[in-house]
């Protein structure tokens, strides 16, 4: 039986022993699931795309399932001009706007004065705004559909004169539900900001108002572009409490505008897919304008306790 005598270990031109060579990473089910999650979500839009571009005659003739005889841009036309997108577009701003910088607002308010004061209820005011977002919205609908309609509203604020068929009825409602998840996310931000900040400001004669205004909001802008991104995407597509609170069919939102692509025997799914698509543009244009801060402000400070 020969024995072999083990080679002695190579040795670079200085002595050392060479580097030992990395082994690939194995990353490969990792990408094998990001690749398969990220599929199952873009086919859907993929496939609204396709039938949004193809005609409703030739889906009928051959099915969806097959190669298309022709595409066009008939379907988002018809879908702009039908169901009236335009006027349903400026509802959408009319109350997206306005609540979304109301519940930024009256969110840091309650934020700031959670983290920069310390008292007894400090952990239990949050925790009271943090619950209202268990609730879901179809147990609270009943109570305030009748709140709604014992509150009055001056003329030049509600034709009704009541809360309930107005926009600021909507508005109030999504800053209401929105504070708690907003108060949440940026008193655990404001914490992270030091208390020397605030607290040399205040030896310098500023006041409370001061402080929050001009030193914690500027220092909370990531935070805020984050929030503003979420808050914007999820009131424009809501389509609930505009469905429940709002009488007037004029006055509903964008998302409401896609009831009036649907007839009372016949309903083009291809029209539809190009009235849903066009109503999402605008939470497309939202998340690519903040993307650089809404990254930001998901990962500063979530190392920080």
């Amino acid at each position: 039986m020969t024995t072999t005598t083990p080679r002695p270990a190579t040795r670079t031109r200085s002595g050392h022993p060479p580097a030992p060579v990395p082994r690939p990473r194995r990353d490969t089910g990792r990408h094998l699931l990001l690749a398969t999650v990220s599929v199952a979500w873009l086919v859907p839009l993929l496939w609204a795309v396709y039938t949004s571009l193809r005609p409703y005659g030739d889906t009928a003739r051959h099915g969806y399932f097959s190669w298309p005889r022709a595409l066009s841009l008939e379907n988002f036309t018809a879908a702009w001009s039908q169901s009236g997108m335009p006027r349903f577009f400026f509802n959408s701003l009319l109350i997206t706007v306005p609540a979304v910088l109301g519940t930024l607002l009256f969110s840091a308010a309650v934020a700031f004065f959670a983290t920069r004061f310390d008292f007894r209820l400090n952990l239990a005011l949050l925790m009271l705004f943090t619950a209202g977002n268990l609730l879901p919205a179809q147990v609270l609908i009943t109570p305030l559909y009748r709140l709604y309609l014992l509150i009055p509203l001056p003329w030049w604020m509600s034709d009704s004169l009541l809360l309930y068929n107005s926009a600021w009825g909507i508005i109030a409602v999504h800053i209401a539900y929105q504070c708690g998840f907003c108060t949440f996310v940026l008193s655990n931000y404001m914490r992270t900001i030091p208390k020397e900040i605030t607290e040399a400001a205040l030896v310098d004669g500023a006041p409370v108002w001061r402080q929050f205004a001009q030193i914690v909001l500027p220092l909370c802008r990531p935070a805020f572009a984050a929030l503003a991104t979420l808050e914007s995407i999820w009131i424009y597509n809501d389509f609930f409490w505009p469905l429940t609170l709002i009488e007037t069919g004029d006055k509903r939102p964008v998302t409401s505008a896609l009831a009036n692509l649907q007839g009372a025997y016949f309903t083009n799914p291809n029209l539809i897919a190009a009235g849903a698509l066009m109503t999402a543009i605008p939470t497309l244009l939202v998340y690519f304008a903040l993307q650089r801060q809404f990254i930001s402000g998901l990962t500063l400070g979530s190392g920080k306790g």
